[in-house]
């Protein structure tokens, strides 16, 4: 496949009416090459490839590329629309060691995909297993890919709509080294520290901005209907 090349003035001022339909797709990728790297919880790859380029259509030159393989994950937003509360795990995270507050984060409950299993099969298993939670309404968000320059892990993310009255504790699995605490806070308290407290990783910053669009129409359709208490 060889393209047209487009001109700057083209580029900068697309008007296709899907806003950004791509020019590309795998088949204009070709790699060349793997030499493993690491392997232990997750795996690491050198990867030698070529791609096709905007400006000509053209091949590119060879060039190398790390990635780390992690695989597929799942996170739930918790809310109790009649409590309007929200569940957030809390857990000692590595990569938040040289935070100013702590390697403490405050996280959705998530855990990653085993083989076999869906998305929601994973989602059903890590609410018991982190937050002890057995009754759980979910509904799909949608997926995002965590850091697509150089990890190919992909978050699924739900909404778990459930009774936050008697949610807390200690959970997780000591074989595995969890240690983990369950907090229920008012959903305006979340919201208000949202980009200032220790809820700055992608799936709950990404879950909890698409229940402050949501909350309203969440909570009017789970208020009680007249006559029914």
């Amino acid at each position: 496949m060889t393209q047209r090349p487009q001109s700057d003035d083209n580029r900068l001022n697309n008007t296709d009416p899907q806003g950004a339909a791509p020019d590309f797709a795998r088949d204009d990728v070709e790699v060349l090459g793997r030499r493993e790297l690491y392997r232990g919880f997750f795996r690491a790859e050198e990867v030698q490839l070529r791609h096709r380029l905007f400006r000509t259509g053209e091949w590119s030159t060879a060039m190398k590329r790390e990635i780390l393989y992690r695989g597929e994950a799942v996170g739930v937003v918790l809310y109790d629309p009649a409590r309007d509360e929200v569940a957030l795990v809390e857990q000692f995270r590595l990569g938040a060691l040289d935070e100013p507050g702590g390697p403490w984060r405050l996280e959705m409950v998530a855990g990653m995909l085993e083989p076999g299993e869906t998305p929601q099969e994973v989602a059903r298993r890590e609410l018991v297993e982190e937050a002890g939670i057995e009754q759980v309404e979910l509904s799909y968000i949608g997926n995002y890919l965590a850091s697509p320059g150089g990890c190919d892990e992909k978050l699924h993310l739900y909404c778990g709509l459930c009774d936050l009255a008697q949610v807390r504790g200690i959970y997780g699995l000591p074989e595995e080294h969890e240690d983990i605490k369950v907090h229920v806070l008012p959903a305006e308290e979340v919201f208000a520290e949202l980009y200032t407290g220790r809820c700055n990783n992608p799936a709950a910053l990404i879950g909890l901005q698409w229940l402050q669009l949501n909350r309203e129409r969440l909570r009017a359709a789970h208020q009680p209907q007249a006559g029914n208490p």
